[in-house]
């Protein structure tokens, strides 16, 4: 099978998995070359964290074996992983990347998905990639020449940041999204997070993922719309709010999540998930 027939292939089947309905991200996941950012094979394919062995290794450099919704290791001893393909799909597609859109993408590691994000975006689009691991920040700066819209920044996303995005998707776990992130939002634009807390025996932590949307007002309106596993932000988590975002594991309180609530308030019955300066709570009566 040709390396384009072996794409298109896996892009389906990441489809499948994922219910994708755009099908301008799964002709990015057929298109950018998924071998170029994990290096030479033979490649370490995750088996999970409570395996003996955490990896096994493919039996050669047949890139046809991470042509699949495999988690592929970047560095096996820091367990640091190319994310699991349809989970980011998923996650990907709720930021609704339009044509020309701005898109940070913090936590880009080597910068697959960040490939996929900027063909979404386009020729006329921009993104900015975010990396606090030098050594990886370097990496896709490489990698991610063909696209010459793409920008990479040895950077952890917490100052505020000279521009504004359409999108910013977060691709770490955090507890609360910072003032900054917010005040980077267009009107319209659109954040996608995980928010997660640590569980024992785990070495990830583990919650929902979250889309939050500037309104035309400049309110917030939010939902919880995936599951989520994933290890933490460098910024953004305060192990004070993790409580609090136990309440998402609840299906009936997390369907309810409907508007993030920044101001300062007490607790009342709307309020799901209720940190100070990051409240997501129910629709208003």
């Amino acid at each position: 099978m040709t390396l384009d027939a072996l794409r298109r292939f896996y892009a389906a089947e990441i489809a499948a998995v994922s219910h994708l309905t755009s099908q301008r991200l799964v002709d990015a996941f057929a298109r950018v070359p998924r071998e170029v950012f994990l290096g030479p094979g033979p490649w370490q394919i995750a088996t999970g964290f409570e395996s003996e062995n955490p990896y096994r290794t493919t039996p050669d450099a047949d890139p046809a074996h991470i042509y699949h919704n495999v988690v592929v290791a970047l560095d096996p001893a820091r367990q640091l992983n190319n994310g699991q393909p349809s989970a980011l799909a998923r996650w990907i597609e709720a930021c609704d990347i339009a044509d020309g859109d701005t898109v940070a993408h913090i936590g880009c590691g080597v910068g697959y998905y960040t490939a996929i994000i900027a063909e979404l975006a386009g020729a006329t689009g921009r993104v900015v990639g975010y990396e606090v691991v030098p050594e990886l920040a370097e990496r896709a700066r490489g990698l991610l020449a063909p696209w010459p819209a793409v920008e990479v920044r040895c950077d952890d996303g917490s100052a505020p940041p000279a521009d504004t995005y359409d999108v910013m998707f977060v691709n770490a776990g955090v507890t609360f999204a910072p003032p900054v992130w917010l005040a980077a939002l267009r009107p319209n634009g659109r954040l996608v997070m995980p928010l997660t807390f640590q569980m024992p025996l785990l070495p990830h932590g583990i919650g929902a993922m979250v889309r939050i949307q500037r309104t035309a007002s400049g309110d917030f309106t939010a939902r919880l719309f995936s599951q989520v596993g994933i290890y933490g932000c460098s910024i953004a988590r305060d192990p004070a709010h993790e409580a609090e975002l136990r309440q998402m594991m609840n299906p009936t309180a997390a369907r309810r999540v409907a508007a993030l609530d920044t101001s300062p308030h007490e607790r009342s019955a709307a309020c799901i998930v209720h940190v100070a300066g990051f409240c997501l709570r129910a629709a208003a009566d």
